[in-house]
């Protein structure tokens, strides 16, 4: 059941887009314009109960107003923190422009945050209130409020068994968000007045891959100076239609936060909220999105699961996808030949549509950030038909600093040129360096790490990388992730993982290999590989059983072999080992983000990463 699409709010050639998210003072009074010209037409979607429905602009805006009223009515006062603890849906938008729009700040916090998680945010922030969306996930919440005794009420979306507590009061979603619309409106428009470019926002939480998660203080200014440099991209690029997104990424990391939600708001596009991983695939041949904002490792996963698909299909469509990579490979090469043209045409009439109906038909462009991109996976993509962007930034500038665009020449080993308003310069020990009114305001109560990330106005990404002769961004590695082997060679990881991770045996990689002769590598099997491998080889399927098998070490070896023909001498993986489980955010080796934790990944092998160099 495809969701049907409504005539765009925005005249698409109107070229006053821009100047309306550059003459905001905040993130509400955008949306509030924004719904005042979309009046009743869809702005926010969900499934339910197998059918898709929508809510329109003045719908959302009056219970944005109406819940900003009803906080204010709880005694929460200018610049109170609120945190927000909810899985992607419609409320989720509306909670966060109704924390703004009472003047507090608000604190999203992820959904897989374990009870200390949420004791150091809260104890951090000192949020004052909490909105969580159900029962499951107050659970841990309720520990952390005891830890901390911080917060005062507890706004539940869905109905909440209410347990005794004498800390904090409980709250009905639907009883703050009912009244006087019209009235709740007046009184935000008279307070929003008051609100700057330069006020805070919102407290966005790194995701804590070297340590503790640290509070970013993201001014309205940063947010609408990223979706002002978007949104020029597509304007510009593309052109702007009936845009509508499929959120997926948790809203509580600044990537979905920014690109998933603002930047539609300020194009007036749709949001529409994805079931979740399992049902991503069905729901994009849905909702049919325009632009979607995905992490690499999602990329990477649905290029596995489409070679796989077309494998199946025979040797015509094998025939077909190896013909395109090699076309669109001489075309980045630009070694194009005119014969190559019927066959191009025909792989355009044939497999191209097929895929690009698998992601609704209507696809501008895809998004890659969060994450490195490895070039080769956003050449498949292309190869396939579909644009394929990768951005660039960090949590701390709002989060978008640069992006690919087709009119700079799209070059997947790059991030693109900065966006509009964002200035680059590289420092001299290569550490990439950023200044503009995305740069956040500090780190929450924390100012030595402040005054050591901002020097001077610049940004000190902790990123090494550099600017190609047509000023697009090159990112080589992290500064603090550099590995600097016994003979003082740099060799950067992600690049090496990226590749490992390609290989159909491997699912996740990390490698390590500081102030040590060579650079080995932890490895986590890919499963349907291991099944495939289990089954032809006559052996049961138990993951752990197998990595015991030298036939399946071999295996997964030759995999380390075909990476290391493409990587220097100082590069080449030369031992491995297998980690004992994958790297979840359950046990903590990844962020919600899809990054893995090097420090807790170390913490727990360490004895098996200094064994493969006693071998």
């Amino acid at each position: 059941m495809h969701a049907p699409y409504s005539k765009p709010v925005i005249d698409p050639n109107d070229d006053l887009i821009l100047q309306d998210i550059d003459r905001a003072q905040n993130l509400v009074e955008l949306f509030l314009k924004r719904a005042d010209e979309g009046g009743d037409t869809p702005f926010l979607g969900r499934k339910s109960n197998g059918e898709w429905t929508t809510q329109s602009w003045n719908e959302v805006a009056g219970q944005v107003c109406l819940l900003a009223e009803s906080l204010r009515r709880l005694g929460l006062n200018k610049g109170d923190r609120v945190a927000l603890v909810s899985e992607n849906r419609p409320e989720w938008c509306i909670a966060d422009l109704a924390i703004m729009a009472a003047g507090c700040v608000s604190v999203p916090t992820y959904v897989t945050n374990t009870e200390r998680d949420h004791a150091h945010i809260l104890d951090n922030s000192g949020a004052r209130a909490i909105i969580v969306s159900n029962e499951k996930l107050l659970a841990p919440l309720v520990g952390a409020i005891s830890r901390t005794g911080i917060a005062d009420h507890v706004i539940g979306i869905d109905d909440l068994h209410r347990k005794q507590s004498s800390s904090f009061e409980y709250h009905n979603w639907d009883a703050l968000v009912d009244g006087d619309a019209a009235a709740a409106r007046t009184a935000v428009e008279a307070r929003i007045a008051e609100i700057g470019r330069n006020d805070t926002a919102c407290l966005i939480y790194t995701s804590g891959t070297g340590g503790a998660p640290r509070g970013v203080k993201q001014h309205h200014g940063a947010i609408l100076c990223n979706i002002a440099g978007a949104a020029d991209i597509v304007i510009t690029d593309f052109g702007v239609e009936d845009e509508r997104f499929l959120s997926f990424l948790p809203l509580s990391h600044a990537y979905e936060h920014t690109a998933g939600q603002y930047l539609p708001i300020g194009l007036a596009g749709e949001i529409f909220y994805s079931e979740g991983l399992e049902k991503l695939a069905s729901n994009i041949e849905e909702v049919r999105p325009t632009i979607m904002v995905v992490v690499p490792r999602l990329f990477e996963v649905l290029r596995t699961r489409i070679i796989k698909q077309i494998e199946k299909q025979g040797r015509v469509a094998n025939f077909m996808m190896d013909n395109a990579l090699k076309i669109s490979d001489k075309s980045r090469d630009g070694k194009t030949r005119k014969r190559d043209r019927p066959l191009d045409f025909l792989v355009e009439k044939t497999l191209r549509p097929k895929i690009r109906d698998k992601f609704g038909g209507r696809i501008k462009a895809m998004v890659s950030g969060g994450a490195p991109l490895n070039p080769e996976v956003g050449n498949f993509f292309d190869a396939m038909g579909l644009t394929m962007l990768q951005g660039y930034g960090q949590t701390e500038s709002g989060p978008i600093m640069s992006c690919n665009r087709p009119s700079a020449g799209l070059k997947m080993d790059t991030v693109g040129p900065p966006m509009r308003g964002v200035e680059i310069k590289i420092a001299e020990d290569g550490e990439i360096l950023c200044r503009g009114e995305l740069v956040m305001h500090g780190y929450w109560q924390n100012d030595a790490e402040t005054a050591r990330t901002i020097v001077d106005g610049w940004l000190h990404t902790g990123d090494i990388g550099h600017l190609d002769a047509n000023g697009r961004i090159v990112i080589t590695d992290r500064k603090k992730d550099m590995i600097v082997n016994d003979k003082g060679d740099n060799v950067a990881p992600q690049k090496i993982e990226g590749m490992l991770t390609l290989q159909p045996e491997i699912a996740q990689a990390m490698v390590s290999g500081d102030k040590r002769p060579y650079v080995v590598g932890l490895i986590v099997p890919d499963a349907e590989w291991a099944l495939e491998w289990a089954r032809a080889n006559d052996e049961k399927f138990d993951l752990k059983a197998l990595q015991d098998l030298p036939a399946f070490k071999n295996a997964v070896r030759a995999a380390l072999d075909r990476t290391n023909k493409d990587l220097s001498v100082v590069e080449k993986v030369k031992n491995f080992a297998f980690s004992d489980e994958a790297f979840s955010i359950e046990n903590e080796e990844m962020t919600p983000s899809m990054k893995i934790r090097r420090h807790k990944i170390r913490d727990r092998y360490q004895e098996r990463i200094d064994g493969m160099y006693r071998r």
